[in-house]
């Protein structure tokens, strides 16, 4: 859907008085959120015991590598126009082109790997390798910090979201969200075994 209206919107010339600089924009919004939520789907399942959201992460992250590669390529195509000399000194120069351009360059082994047949070729190196996306989440909230040249909420924004899902897999925290949850699942079921005891107590009515 967000794919569909930015298209519409370019067709319909409704992108503002720099078309390609919002489309860089939009896309590498979409990126790093979708990122975002991808990483937030294992600490969503400790927490909550709502495992099946676990099945949305592959997903979710090849999305979001569909957004970086739109990016990327509206950089490639739109703004330099295949200007290969001055893309490479481009990236050379200047940092935050630099940092984008590794992020995207680390997600790709990621997204080619995300099948199940790499899965199974990788066996224990699989989870290894994909850990590097906390890699990537930090590189791109930083490509988009040092882009941004007045209004940093929105970057600042992801770089809270990203600290917060980082503080999430830190053992202490992660086993202390998980008796949480615990705790919180026995305190229902004994709040129904004890609804079940006080019915139990109650005398049948009389003839």
């Amino acid at each position: 859907m967000p794919a569909a209206w930015l298209t519409f919107e370019a067709l319909a010339g409704r992108l503002g008085a720099n078309p390609i600089e919002e489309v860089l924009h939009r896309t590498g919004w979409w990126a790093l959120a979708l990122l975002m939520i991808s990483l937030a789907v294992t600490p969503i399942r400790r927490i909550t015991g709502w495992n099946r959201v676990i099945r949305y992460r592959r997903l979710l992250g090849l999305f979001a590598f569909a957004w970086a590669t739109a990016h990327f390529l509206g950089y490639l195509v739109l703004d330099q126009w295949f200007a290969w000399p001055y893309i490479v000194e481009d990236i050379a120069e200047r940092p935050f082109i630099l940092v984008g351009f590794s992020a995207w360059l680390l997600l790709l082994p990621l997204a080619v790997t995300s099948t199940t047949g790499w899965i199974r070729r990788l066996g224990k190196r699989w989870r290894t390798l994909h850990r590097v996306v906390y890699v990537v989440a930090a590189l791109g909230t930083l490509h988009f910090y040092w882009k941004v040249k007045a209004d940093t909420s929105e970057p600042l924004l992801f770089i809270g979201i990203l600290a917060v899902l980082l503080l999430l897999r830190v053992p202490n925290v992660r086993r202390r969200a998980s008796f949480l949850r615990e705790a919180h699942r026995n305190e229902k079921s004994g709040g129904r075994d004890n609804a079940r005891r006080r019915e139990d107590r109650i005398p049948a009515p009389g003839p």
